[in-house]
């Protein structure tokens, strides 16, 4: 990865970065303990681990020209250890000591001079349990490649195939003029229509933003921040999905559109007034022909239909929303900003950084991502992963941020929020498992 250019996309997650807005994902994962846990033993594995995963290593070296690009270079004092640490809960009198003690570990911003990631290893946990905290920088990689480097930190599994930390970084990407002397006539036809679908997703944004007054649930940006895990049963959402039709990720979208729905009620907001705009991140690594790290992503804008008091016309209003955006693709429509910006100069992200930031709320109310994880049993030090609740970056101007990570039996939702704007984030976890049982009582 030494070497590789950051892509524009990369570049503009750095840009957004600020005290207020730090643009880390991060997990909380959850081990059952199978004896005496040994903090420093854990340390010593996964230093030795994280050594072999190259994407740990870099930092961010930028260009010397004010409106350049930057690329990845090794740090050369790099010790995985300064990047790791241990914590025992020292007080379990909060209602969820763990989610407490995270939100707290995950505010800061990460330091971007140093390789942009860090990872802590808790213990003390009521059950005699263990969890492993860990914070990657957007920039560094999107939701499927930080899965790819937390496998790398845990134990082996056969069925992988091979070793995720052997994964390679994503090759240098070639310049435009390398490019088009190899196939000129190719690159030129390509170009146009990269020009074409880029000039359509930009008319999009425009057409889809939307005028003052914003968000209902736009705020203030803050330090503060505050965590919430929720966790759905599959065959549960299954069992809706058989009854009423729709994906998985239709029937969540559904379930989050009625707790929000009762989040807001409980603030004393009116959610008649009209749907909450969701931006729906997706993957587009299958149709990106070069590089295999960074960020690959699209995105859908999903109406999230609070207004609606039905649970089952919810998940109808979720279903047709979703379908006019796969129908369309993940490269059209205002949800494709993140494409659009991965093929604007980096040098324009380092001067509209900060409009950008402003103008997140004229679009969309909250980010709702899947992260996906592979569907066999997972372990550190042969302790078995019992739940993982992952965390997207909270957008400047938003209240609450949703991921949401399937794993054997259950679904995981982690939800991030703005601590000074939302003290009640428990009333929100709570409504997601009611919202869902609304939804079980109208199945056969």
């Amino acid at each position: 990865m030494h070497g590789a250019q950051l892509s524009p996309l990369d570049v503009a997650f750095l840009c957004l970065e600020s005290r207020t807005t730090p643009m880390h994902m991060g997990a909380v994962a959850v081990f059952g303990a199978h004896g005496q846990v040994d903090p420093e033993r854990l340390l010593a594995l996964l230093t030795a681990r994280a050594v072999r995963i190259p994407r740990l290593r870099v930092r961010v070296r930028h260009s010397r020209s004010p409106l350049g690009g930057a690329n990845w270079e090794d740090d050369p004092g790099f010790d995985p250890a300064r990047h790791m640490e241990t914590h025992r809960l020292s007080t379990l009198y909060e209602e969820d000591p763990l989610a407490a003690h995270a939100a707290r570990w995950l505010a800061p911003p990460l330091d971007l001079h140093r390789p942009l990631w860090r990872l802590q290893v808790v213990t003390g946990l009521p059950d005699g349990s263990f969890a492993l905290l860990l914070k990657l920088h957007h920039a560094l990689t999107d939701g499927t490649g930080a899965v790819t480097v937390a496998l790398g930190l845990l134990d082996e599994v056969p069925a992988l195939g091979r070793t995720p930390a052997q994964t390679p970084g994503p090759v240098k990407r070639k310049s435009f003029v390398d490019s088009l002397l190899e196939n000129p006539l190719s690159h030129a036809s390509a170009t146009v229509g990269k020009a074409a679908e880029s000039a359509g997703i930009a008319g999009s944004v425009l057409l889809a933003a939307r005028p003052y007054p914003v968000s209902p649930i736009a705020t203030a940006n803050s330090t503060s921040r505050e965590l919430g895990f929720a966790t759905l049963d599959t065959a549960d959402v299954r069992r809706v999905r058989a009854a009423h039709g729709g994906t998985t990720n239709d029937v969540v979208l559904a379930v989050l559109a009625g707790a929000l729905r009762t989040w807001l009620r409980n603030r004393g907001r009116r959610p008649e007034n009209g749907p909450l705009r969701a931006l729906v991140p997706v993957s587009v690594r299958a149709r990106e022909a070069e590089g295999k790290g960074g960020n690959l992503l699209s995105g859908y804008l999903s109406d999230l239909p609070v207004e609606l008091d039905d649970p089952v016309e919810r998940l109808r209003a979720v279903r047709r929303s979703m379908d006019r955006n796969k129908a369309a693709g993940p490269v059209r429509g205002a949800g494709a900003l993140p494409v659009l910006a991965g093929r604007v100069p980096a040098g324009m992200h380092k001067l509209a950084a900060r409009f950008a930031g402003q103008a997140a709320p004229l679009l969309f109310d909250t980010v709702v991502t899947n992260v996906p994880l592979p569907g066999i049993p997972l372990t550190l030090d042969g302790a078995k992963l019992r739940r993982v609740y992952p965390f997207v970056p909270l957008a400047p101007h938003h209240s609450v941020g949703v991921a949401v990570s399937s794993y054997r039996k259950s679904i995981h939702i982690g939800l991030q929020a703005n601590g000074d704007a939302v003290a009640d984030l428990g009333s929100l976890t709570d409504a997601i498992g009611k919202s869902l049982a609304e939804l079980l009582n109208t199945c056969p």
